[in-house]
């Protein structure tokens, strides 16, 4: 089952490469997920006397942490692809045979991130997956898109090789501690107590930039602002929930190497630095933001930074941080999806230029609006509670500063997304503005529809397996050797 979740999206990437027809070819998208997602569930919820899911002696394992992220990654992938025919139907004068390809292998690699319990496999799926991605940014075949694809590409490289040099680092540690020298995460956490702690704390730190770039932590972030605001409204979902997340996992993965060892408070207290920064740098950007996709690469910024303090912030607010990495997801679905509709409508990104989107595109107006206040933590959806589950642990241990910053960064964000959200949706249509043509489809808008249901979902219920799952990967980051 392990080899099966990461070969069959892989096998649909080569049929999407090769299918004939540009019209039919994106059709293949729903139908690849809708299978990918059953497997995923199989995998999750096996029968009571299926064997574990894992391979390659050991370098393949799915755990408790790596369960949740491979049922929001198969589920986003699926809601994602139902969008896909539609959209290419409308970008007929584009050939769509390497994107669907794309989107498949993406898929492959972020299976084979979430499987990876090798410190040097984890680096190859992690270089691979941003290889994969990253011709899915040049769709529009512009030189602002182009632009935006080979920054992505510097910055990655630049990002994997310090993550590199810090899986060097790491396993330098066990010789150090007169260890035999492994990058298994199991064997490295049972000697994590005995790690040589310069070297531990070296490879910490090399690891979190580097994957953190990867992420899109500030300031790693450059690559963002350009990847999103230029790739179709898609891709950017894909890697505002997808791409990250996985990088996310991988940093996961190495903080449980530390909290079993002597770095657990000085790695605790980089996350809860770096995710306030990550936070406070996407608030500044986001205020009097006239790119309202560009304003969404902001907003991924400070998300991954709520990720990062609720795990530093640790106790409950670790399973506030994982249920905030499938509520952002999610919420970014709606958010991205319903603003490439509104650009297609204006032909602009521009606030200048996009005026009355409630009366051009009433659906996807109304949907980018919703995003908009789910993704600042508004009740009933589920950002809300994830955020106030992450803020509610801080103040319990007495980390009233960090509580008190983390709500202030919140509300300077809300404000300054507000403006260019209002700006967007609200008044008439601009007399200079263009008309494309473009009206909301059932195509394009019904998907849309499906991301905003579940976050609503989240927001008033939380299905008992999904919590037990969350349940499970927090005690297992909380766990000690």
């Amino acid at each position: 089952m392990a080899y099966l979740l990461i070969v069959f999206p892989l096998l649909m990437g080569v049929v999407t490469l090769v299918a004939p027809s540009d019209r039919w070819r994106p059709w293949l998208l729903p139908l690849g997920a809708a299978v990918h997602l059953g497997l995923a569930l199989w995998a999750i919820f096996p029968p009571a006397d299926a064997p574990a899911i894992s391979g390659l002696e050991g370098w393949l394992l799915l755990d408790a942490l790596g369960k949740v992220f491979l049922g929001f990654l198969a589920i986003l992938f699926f809601l994602l692809s139902l969008y896909a025919p539609g959209y290419l139907a409308l970008r007929s004068d584009r050939p769509n045979h390497v994107i669907c390809a794309n989107l498949f292998a993406s898929l492959a690699m972020m299976m084979l991130v979430t499987l990876s319990h090798h410190l040097g496999l984890i680096w190859v799926a992690m270089e691979a997956m941003t290889l994969v991605s990253a011709p899915s940014i040049y769709f529009n075949h512009n030189t602002r898109s182009l632009e935006a694809t080979w920054k992505y590409l510097l910055v990655g490289s630049v990002g994997i090789a310090l993550a590199l040099l810090g899986s060097f680092f790491l396993a330098y540690s066990s010789l150090k501690a007169g260890l035999e020298s492994t990058l298994l995460f199991d064997q490295l956490i049972k000697d994590a107590p005995y790690l040589s702690p310069p070297w531990l704390h070296a490879a910490f730190v090399l690891l979190f930039i580097g994957y953190g770039t990867k992420m899109g932590l500030a300031p790693m972030h450059t690559w963002k602002p350009d990847a999103y605001g230029e790739a179709p409204g898609m891709v950017g979902t894909l890697f505002a929930g997808g791409v990250t997340s996985c990088a996310f996992l991988a940093l996961l993965r190495v903080y449980q190497i530390c909290r079993a060892g002597p770095e657990a408070d000085a790695a605790r207290q980089i996350m809860i630095g770096m995710g306030l920064f990550s936070m406070a740098t996407a608030a500044v950007f986001v205020v009097r933001q006239r790119d309202f996709k560009r304003m969404l690469a902001y907003s991924s910024v400070e998300h991954m930074g709520i990720l990062i303090l609720g795990i530093g912030i640790g106790g409950t607010a670790i399973y506030g941080a994982l249920l905030h990495l499938i509520n952002n997801g999610l919420t970014k679905g709606v958010m991205f999806l319903s603003a490439g509709n509104i650009h297609r409508a204006y032909g602009s990104k521009s606030t200048d230029d996009v005026r009355g989107a409630l009366r051009r595109v009433p659906l996807s107006g109304a949907m980018f609006l919703a995003g908009f206040l789910a993704i600042t933590g508004s009740p009933p959806f589920g950002p809300f509670i994830s955020e106030f589950t992450i803020v509610n642990a801080a103040v319990a241990s007495g980390q009233f500063v960090v509580a008190g910053l983390f709500l202030l960064l919140l509300g300077v964000v809300f404000v300054g997304m507000g403006v260019t959200v209002l700006a967007v949706v609200q008044g008439k249509p601009l007399d200079t503005t263009p008309q494309t043509g473009y009206h909301d489809h059932v195509s394009t808008g019904a998907p849309i529809l499906l991301f905003l249901a579940v976050v609503l979902l989240l927001g008033l219920y939380i299905p008992p397996p999904l919590e037990a799952l969350l349940r499970d990967a927090a005690a297992l980051l909380e766990a000690k050797p």
